[in-house]
């Protein structure tokens, strides 16, 4: 986890203030182009910051096993129905939870998304588990259970629908 957050985060923190720096210039000169361009940049790093973000306040210390490929797996609340919310697909692109998300109401899913806070993200990109899991995904997801920050996910709710 360490290289996992010294080295990987960081990187997505480095590459969105460049691209907000450059956005800036861009901005003063006049460019609309560059900050047409500019846009995936930023979206792209900052959801990996903010993501990766939640991910740490998720961790003590420093149903995502048939997911396929990369992304994130959220549990949110739904601060208008008071609901928890499972993100049954991945984020991709390090899209952030609000974006979409499925909630289960009275034995069906249906799709919600501008009210939701995320309580818990588990990263299953392979760089969160590849060094120390290799490609064995279900023990790596097993084991972040037990390193998972219950008691701010609680404060977090707790916060959002009092």
């Amino acid at each position: 986890m360490q290289l996992h957050h010294q080295k990987h985060h960081q990187t997505y923190i480095t590459n969105y203030n460049k691209a907000l720096e450059q956005l800036h210039d861009a901005i003063t000169k006049g460019d609309s182009p560059t900050v047409a361009k500019l846009q995936s940049a930023i979206k792209f790093n900052g959801g990996g910051h903010i993501n990766h973000s939640v991910f740490w306040k998720n961790l003590l210390y420093s149903q995502g096993a048939a997911l396929q490929g990369s992304g994130w797996v959220w549990l949110g609340v739904d601060k208008e129905l008071k609901r928890l919310v499972i993100e049954k697909k991945t984020t991709s692109n390090q899209s952030r939870l609000h974006v979409i998300a499925i909630y289960f109401s009275a034995g069906s899913f249906a799709i919600k998304g501008s009210n939701l806070v995320p309580l818990l993200g588990i990263d299953v990109w392979e760089h969160a588990y590849y060094l120390q899991y290799k490609n064995v995904k279900p023990d790596y997801l097993k084991n972040i259970w037990k390193v998972m920050n219950w008691k701010y996910a609680g404060e977090v709710y707790e916060k959002e629908c009092p």
